[in-house]
């Protein structure tokens, strides 16, 4: 049986308006970044005035939270879909750069150069766990030694950023290890700086993610 649409005319209405406010805010991030950002030149677009437009979005900084929180928990539901599709730390790996090439400002928002003076609300931050959980329980599932010690040592010690998850202090490591290089290589990618240099990146991030598995092995 079809799932019945309970909301109001106003409210389809005030979710319609706000759909096409952030989808009018990404080409302003695509043309020029996150940080030239104006709800003004949207209501322009639209054809409203820019008093109307506050009443659906607050602030810049509201709407740039609303961008952030859409990008993060599309990335948590990836990572959720393809953990339960028996993913292991290469398939997430793949995952990852998948998620990030079908939209790459998506990707830019929330792994590229900050907003000046934008701070995510904790709610964010509980979605960015949630995705860092996934990548230490497959970490935790490779249960590998950890040659570099004084570094695994210091990290049993300094573990808030797993949000409580219980992984030993070896699958810490592999998970920064594994977020840190990742996310480099992908970064360079999606600017454009491999342009030109007549290889192919999947293979060069296909490389480094089998790099990281034999480092670990």
């Amino acid at each position: 049986m079809a799932k019945t649409d309970t909301k109001t005319p106003r409210e389809r209405y005030r979710a319609q308006v706000r759909a096409e406010v952030k989808e009018r805010a990404w080409e302003q991030i695509a043309t020029a970044g996150a940080s030239a950002l104006s709800l003004n030149a949207i209501a322009r677009q639209m054809g409203m005035t820019g008093p109307a437009l506050y009443r659906y979005f607050a602030s810049r900084d509201d709407l740039i939270t609303e961008l952030i929180r859409d990008a993060y928990q599309s990335l948590a539901e990836t990572f959720r879909t393809a953990s339960a599709s028996g993913a292991d730390l290469a398939g997430l790996a793949h995952a990852l750069r998948g998620w990030a090439l079908e939209d790459p400002q998506r990707y830019l928002l929330i792994y590229g150069t900050p907003v000046p003076g934008y701070h995510a609300p904790e709610d964010i931050t509980g979605i960015a766990s949630e995705i860092m959980g996934t990548l230490l329980g497959a970490c935790t599932a490779l249960a590998c030694d950890d040659p570099a010690a004084l570094f695994a040592t210091h990290l049993a010690d300094h573990r808030h950023w797993t949000a409580g998850h219980s992984a030993p202090a070896a699958a810490l490591h592999q998970a920064l290890n594994f977020w840190t290089r990742l996310h480099g290589v992908l970064s360079l990618e999606l600017a454009g700086h491999f342009t030109g240099m007549g290889f192919d990146p999947a293979l060069l991030f296909a490389a480094e993610v089998n790099d990281l598995l034999a480092d670990r092995a």
